[in-house]
């Protein structure tokens, strides 16, 4: 079973789509045994600050992701702790400011489990940008980046499963 935690700085935008989004895409696909991926996977989110701990994602954020089938609704900000170091395998960060974050925090021995998403993604975007002070369009924006990284990780992940 894989562990994938995803970081962005308040968790109520990009870091609860890549949960959502993610996740969803877990649960259309299965193995050979019948499973779907999604009880394969532990997916996850948290923010770099503590803002918005407990609230649920963004009502763009949420709008967005169901107008493709995505439900964020049950979904609430929690801050990174630092036992996710050890508890998760993957930790994506969104962009380079929450990498540097979280690799200025991380325990030497668990480095290796930092990345940025976008990394999975086949484009020349290295980070998926911050909607919130933008209009629709960056939500929309968020979501095909987000969906394409989830392709290239969930192919990653299958190959290893």
């Amino acid at each position: 079973m894989f562990k994938v935690l995803f970081v962005c700085l308040g968790n109520i935008c990009r870091s609860p789509t890549a949960h959502g989004v993610f996740l969803g895409k877990l649960k259309q696909r299965q193995v050979a045994d019948g499973r779907s991926l999604a009880e394969l996977i532990e997916v996850d989110s948290a923010g770099t600050a503590a803002w918005h701990i407990g609230k649920a994602p963004d009502k763009r954020s949420q709008l967005a992701a169901s107008k493709r089938g995505y439900d964020l609704s049950e979904l609430r900000a929690r801050q990174v702790a630092d036992q996710d170091f050890e508890y998760y395998d993957y930790i994506l960060a969104m962009d380079h400011a929450n990498l540097r974050d979280l690799q200025s925090c991380c325990p030497g021995q668990y480095q290796a489990r930092l990345a940025l998403f976008l990394d999975y993604a086949e484009g020349p975007e290295l980070e998926v940008p911050d909607p919130y002070f933008g209009g629709e369009e960056g939500f929309d924006q968020v979501l095909d980046l987000i969906e394409a990284a989830s392709e290239g990780l969930i192919s990653r992940l299958s190959n290893r499963l």
